[in-house]
C-alpha cells in the first residue's frame, strides 16, 4: 500500500479532530460563560474523540487502508457449516465463502484476493462453488495452505492462481470417497424390519437399511468414479498438470516440500513471504483485510447452542450419517 495513502488517512483523522475541537471550544467553553470552564474541557475531549472517530472512517472510505482481501476456508466443507463431516460450530459454510469472495471482487479496494486453506476437504458441489468464485475473482488470486490443503481444500486451490505452502503443511489427498453405515444386522437383531416404496430401481442404492447387491455397488462406484474424473480434469485444468500424472498420486497426502517438488504447490513459504509475492504481482507496498461473516443477534444464539450440542457429543454422532443416513460423496 502506497505510504501517501496511510500519510493521507492520517491527516484527514487530524483534520477532522481539529475541527471537532474548534468546534468544541467554542460551544462548550468560549460561548456559555455561565459554564465550569472544567466541564467545557471535558466536553472538549469528548468531542475530539467522536471527530477523531469520524475522521478516522471518513478517511478508509476515501483512501482505504487495504489492498489484498483475505478469506479463510476453515474445516470440513459443508454447504452451511453444519452436516456431515462436523465441522467446530462456528465456521463458515460455502454459501458464506462464496459472498465473502464475491464481496472481494466487487471491493474496487481489494485487488487481489488471498485464500487461507486449512481445511481436510468436504462436500463436492460446495467446494466447486468456492474453487469457481475464486476463478472469477478479477485480480491475481493466491491460495495459502497453512496445516492442512487436502482433497476438497485442493479442488478450491485449483482455482487460484497459484498455491502456496509450508514445508509441514499436508497437501493433496486428489481422490473421492463415498460411504455409508450397515444397520441391517442390528434390525434383525432388534427384531425390526424396515420396508419402504420408491420407484426407480436404484432410488433405494445405499440406504443403510438394507444389504447392498452387486448391481448398487456397481452404480455407486460409477458415480464416485465419475466424480474422480472431474476433479482430477479440474486440477488438471486449473494447475496445468497433465492428467495422468495427477492419476500417480493415488489419492495420497504429501508434505509441502514433497508437494513442491512434484509441481501440486507453486512454492513454500510463510504468510509474510506470500504478502511480499503480492507486493510483487501488484507492484506496491500489501496490506490485508480479512473478511468475515457478519451474523445477527438469532445466528451468534444458534452458535452457541450448537457448541453446547457439539462439545457434548452431537459432532462426533454426525460423523457416522448425514441427515438421511444414506450414500454420502466428499472429496
Amino acid at each position: 500500500m502506497n505510504r501517501l495513502d496511510s500519510v493521507g488517512r492520517a491527516a484527514i483523522a487530524l483534520v477532522a479532530a481539529a475541527v471537532a475541537a474548534v468546534v468544541g471550544w467554542l460551544l462548550f467553553v468560549r460561548a456559555p460563560a455561565d459554564i465550569a470552564e472544567l466541564v467545557g474541557v471535558l466536553l472538549v475531549i469528548v468531542t475530539v474523540v467522536l471527530g477523531l472517530r469520524v475522521g478516522s472512517n471518513i478517511a478508509s472510505g476515501i483512501l482505504p487502508g487495504y489492498n489484498v482481501a483475505e478469506v479463510a476456508v476453515k474445516g470440513p466443507i459443508t454447504r452451511d457449516g453444519g452436516g456431515f463431516p462436523p465441522g467446530a460450530p462456528g465456521l463458515p459454510g460455502a454459501d458464506e465463502i462464496v459472498d465473502l469472495i464475491e464481496q472481494a471482487d466487487e471491493d474496487d479496494n481489494a485487488e487481489a484476493l488471498l485464500l487461507r486453506l486449512n481445511t481436510p476437504g468436504g462436500a463436492v458441489v460446495p467446494s466447486d462453488d468456492i474453487r469457481r468464485a475464486a476463478e472469477r475473482f478479477d485480480g491475481p488470486t493466491v491460495a495459502y495452505a497453512t496445516d492442512t490443503c487436502a482433497s476438497g481444500g485442493y479442488w478450491i486451490a485449483s482455482g487460484c492462481d497459484e498455491l502456496w505452502a509450508r514445508e509441514g503443511s499436508i497437501v493433496g489427498s486428489i481422490g473421492v470417497r463415498g460411504s455409508r453405515m450397515t444397520a441391517s444386522e442390528l434390525l434383525d437383531k432388534a427384531g425390526l424390519e424396515y420396508e419402504q416404496f420408491t420407484a426407480g430401481e436404484y432410488k433405494e442404492a445405499g440406504t443403510p437399511f438394507s444389504e447392498m447387491d452387486e448391481d448398487e455397488r456397481e452404480y455407486l462406484q460409477g458415480l464416485i468414479d465419475d466424480y474422480y474424473d472431474q476433479f482430477v480434469e479440474t486440477v488438471a485444468e486449473g494447475r496445468s498438470m497433465d492428467a495422468e500424472a495427477i492419476r500417480e498420486t493415488e489419492a495420497k497426502v504429501f508434505l509441502g516440500q514433497q508437494a513442491h517438488e512434484m509441481g501440486l504447490v507453486d512454492d513454500i513459504g510463510t504468510h509474510e513471504d506470500v504478502e511480499e509475492r503480492l507486493e510483487h504481482l501488484l507492484d506496491e507496498d500489501v496490506e490485508t483485510t480479512e473478511l468475515e461473516p457478519s451474523h445477527g443477534v438469532a445466528e451468534r444464539l444458534r452458535g452457541g447452542a450448537e457448541r453446547v450440542a457439539f462439545a457434548a457429543g452431537a459432532g462426533v454422532a454426525s460423523r457416522f450419517t448425514d441427515d438421511n443416513g444414506e450414500f454420502k460423496f466428499q472429496v
